[in-house]
């Protein structure tokens, strides 16, 4: 959860920062007006960049990356310098304890904690797992809690593999933090990590006997209402779903789109009820419905949805992947997104209007915004 402080593009200090990892580097961006940008990279050539945190807290702006090498394999690195220079702990920034007997694959998400509790950074993982560092994102410590967890023998792999990919502390409570994992859906702790419990009441799971079980679910991302911590927003393999109570219970919201599975769910970084997906044909299509690519996004918390389209280029057979969208801050708030095709679009105005800022990149794995001070 970066700063929701909001920001009007083009005031001093307000530069905006796009970073787009990839299957192979990474590319850094920046931009006055949001919609032309100079581009560094690629940053790690042929290293895969599945997930990027941007740090913006305590006066200075970090970027931290997740890499796979094919040689080096994987391991978490760090910029204050906009990418100028890199750092990387000498053993590793997550190294599993031996009694484990696991080894890291991927780093899915990057997560850096509320303003209010700095240096805190929190990383989902492949074997799935949760990782805390507390010196700003230069180690972290495996979170025992869940990697201990009775359930964990009948957690299994998504498509991609099996990964906690969404890590979400809540900024109302240090204490309470959602985690949502392929396969194995949504789990909350209420007290720091020490236990987890499954919160997956009314999530869909059509690929098992049960439908509706108590855990397995293939939740794909998870979103928090900026202002009421206990609303959350899913987008699931098959079914768009809100909580109004923590994830106790979903509701489908589905209704009004074109296809109810999808990968990436965002939600405003200020105002309630605000939510965007980019639908996906279905589980065995996996293209834009039609080939038609279209950001939807809700006002009403799901009782409606609208097709945002304009400036995209079309006919589009290429999928937007969990992590390859994002929102800034900046008022009005921006919406950015890339495809496995290799496009990156922009939108200063919540997707009213989209700008091709990159084009014929690799596969797009991740999408970061944020407003940075470049001094």
């Amino acid at each position: 959860m970066e700063n929701s402080e909001a920001f009007t593009a083009g005031q001093p200090g307000s530069t905006h920062l796009l970073a787009v990892g990839t299957k192979k580097g990474l590319w850094l961006g920046t931009s006055e007006d949001r919609e032309n940008y100079t581009f560094t990279g690629p940053h790690f050539l042929m290293q895969e960049i599945p997930s990027i945190g941007i740090d913006t807290r305590g006066g200075r702006t970090r970027i931290m990356v997740g890499l796979r090498s094919e040689h080096w394999g994987p391991t978490v690195a760090h910029s204050d310098d906009f990418g100028a220079t890199w750092q990387e702990p000498e053993l590793g920034a997550i190294t599993f304890p031996a009694d484990t007997g696991a080894a890291l694959e991927r780093v899915w998400q990057i997560q850096p904690d509320s303003a209010d509790r700095p240096n805190v950074v929190w990383a989902g993982c492949e074997p799935i797992s949760v990782w805390k560092s507390t010196d700003g994102g230069e180690h972290f410590e495996l979170n025992r809690g869940l990697w201990d967890h009775p359930h964990r023998s009948e957690w299994g792999a998504g498509y991609g593999g099996a990964a906690a990919h969404t890590v979400l502390p809540s900024p109302a409570d240090p204490d309470t933090i959602h985690v949502a994992m392929s396969t194995g859906g949504v789990y909350r702790s209420t007290d720091a990590g020490a236990s987890w419990i499954p919160r997956n009441k009314g999530i869909g799971a059509s690929f098992m006997p049960e439908e509706t079980p108590e855990f397995g679910q293939c939740v794909h991302k998870i979103a928090r209402d900026p202002n009421h911590p206990e609303v959350l927003f899913a987008q699931n393999h098959g079914g768009v779903y809100r909580s109004a109570n923590n994830g106790d219970s979903w509701e489908y919201i589905a209704a009004g789109l074109p296809a109810d599975f999808g990968f990436t769910i965002l939600t405003h970084p200020r105002r309630s009820d605000t939510a965007w997906v980019i639908p996906i044909a279905a589980d065995y299509q996996r293209i834009p419905p039609d080939g038609q690519l279209g950001v939807h996004r809700t006002d009403d918390a799901g009782a409606s949805w609208t097709c945002l389209a304009d400036g995209l280029v079309q006919p589009e057979y290429n999928v937007v992947l969990r992590d390859a969208a994002a929102v800034d801050t900046f008022e009005p708030v921006g919406l950015y997104f890339g495809t496995r095709g290799g496009s990156v679009y922009a939108s200063a105005d919540e997707g009213g209007h989209f700008t091709q800022v990159l084009a014929q990149l690799p596969d797009v794995l991740c999408v970061r915004a944020a407003a940075v001070e470049l001094a």
